[in-house]
């Protein structure tokens, strides 16, 4: 079972803040084979959807009020640990998150940059496609937006 937290940055500790940016890295440089500039300074505007099992972070996401990223409330950064993926956490940490910012920003509409290949899961969420696809950091992104 996934226990669920949300957090500002000012609200992390430094352990967690440590775990957090070496889950990113994990997936995002290593595991994707992406070499890119994770921490990006947007950290400290964002509120931070961490997912504990057995008090270890094992999901993970980041999420914007309106005009911090997007023109829209965002979510990025969604990431689960390679050996817990099995368990479905990605749409744990995507429905904190939607519910996040609805309590933090008082916002329903939500846009996000998503890899293509999970597309369907973001559309399972609710997500729709926006424009066409995209290469960011060489990876095909397409724009979703949930109303």
């Amino acid at each position: 079972m996934l226990s669920i937290q949300v957090k500002t940055f000012d609200e992390l500790n430094i352990h967690e803040l440590y775990n957090i940016l070496q889950l990113r890295s994990e997936v995002f440089v290593v595991e994707q084979n992406c070499v890119y500039q994770d921490v990006d300074g947007k950290d400290p505007r964002a509120i931070h959807i961490l997912g504990f099992k057995n008090n270890k972070i094992v999901a993970y996401a980041r999420a914007f009020k309106p005009g911090d990223y997007f023109e829209f409330s965002s979510i990025g950064r969604v990431v689960v640990d390679l050996n817990e993926r099995d368990f479905k956490y990605g749409y744990d940490i995507m429905k904190a998150s939607i519910k996040a910012i609805k309590t933090h920003f008082n916002e329903t509409t939500i846009r996000l940059s998503a890899q293509v290949y999970l597309k369907n899961f973001y559309n399972n969420l609710g997500f729709v496609e926006v424009g066409e696809t995209y290469l960011e950091d060489d990876i095909p992104h397409i724009a979703m937006v949930k109303e």
